[in-house]
């Protein structure tokens, strides 16, 4: 269901990628999470990946305080980066630490192609272009784990072994965070782009960063899938 929950520039960037953004959010890896079909070695390799994507997603949103032309963005990337660092990954720490795998270890893992490609395309969306790139960059990642969450607290299967990763996306803090980072965009749009940025010159660039950067998630679960224990 289309809704504004993260604001309109998203709404029309997921609409403008729909079937690219449907089989990153409906891919078989959240299916699996969903039904707790998933195997626990593809789970953990991912964990473990996603974890190396959040030190440097954190860096992006990072950049996003320097790329930043107001206080309100300065505040909200900065809080993007807390909630990232000091919250989020704690999920990963906790879960790969019960499994033997330490936080030493997941922070030096090696990246694989996939993580590399998708982390440094974000990362060179912001130095190479302006705030805006950054954040259609940034955003499918973002919002696609809260709808993802959102959706399978609904419909996850009584016995999953992943409730606890569904209920942090699907979770208030999280689900706040998204929605201060989505009405931030909007505001974002406007001031740079005026009242109606779809007619805008840049407009179609920033579609294309979002959608490319959504692709790139559809690769991160296949990579996950892979599965295997990335503890090395």
């Amino acid at each position: 269901m289309m809704t504004d929950k993260y604001g309109q520039t998203f709404r029309r960037w997921r609409a403008a990628c729909a079937s690219d953004w449907q089989a990153y959010t409906g891919h078989a890896f959240v299916e699996g999470l969903r039904t707790g079909s998933l195997p626990r070695a593809s789970f953990l390799h991912y964990l473990v990946q996603d974890y190396v994507f959040l030190v440097h997603f954190s860096r992006a949103w990072s950049l996003g305080v320097v790329k930043a032309e107001t206080l309100e963005e300065m505040k909200v990337c900065a809080g993007t980066v807390d909630a990232l660092v000091n919250h989020e990954m704690a999920l990963h720490v906790a879960t790969c630490a019960a499994e033997g795998i330490d936080e030493a270890t997941l922070f030096a893992a090696t990246e694989e192609v996939e993580n590399l490609a998708y982390t440094r395309y974000v990362m060179d969306s912001g130095l190479q272009g302006d705030f805006l790139d950054l954040m259609a960059a940034l955003a499918p990642c973002c919002f696609g784990y809260g709808e993802i969450g959102t959706r399978l607290a609904r419909s996850h299967a009584p016995d999953t072994p992943y409730q606890n990763w569904i209920e942090t996306y699907a979770g208030e803090d999280y689900q706040k965070v998204m929605a201060s980072v989505g009405a931030m965009i909007d505001k974002a749009i406007a001031r740079r782009l005026g009242p109606d940025p779809t007619q805008a010159a840049r407009w179609a660039q920033l579609q294309e960063r979002f959608a490319t950067a959504t692709r790139l998630e559809i690769g991160f679960w296949d990579m996950g899938l892979r599965g295997g224990l990335a503890a090395e």
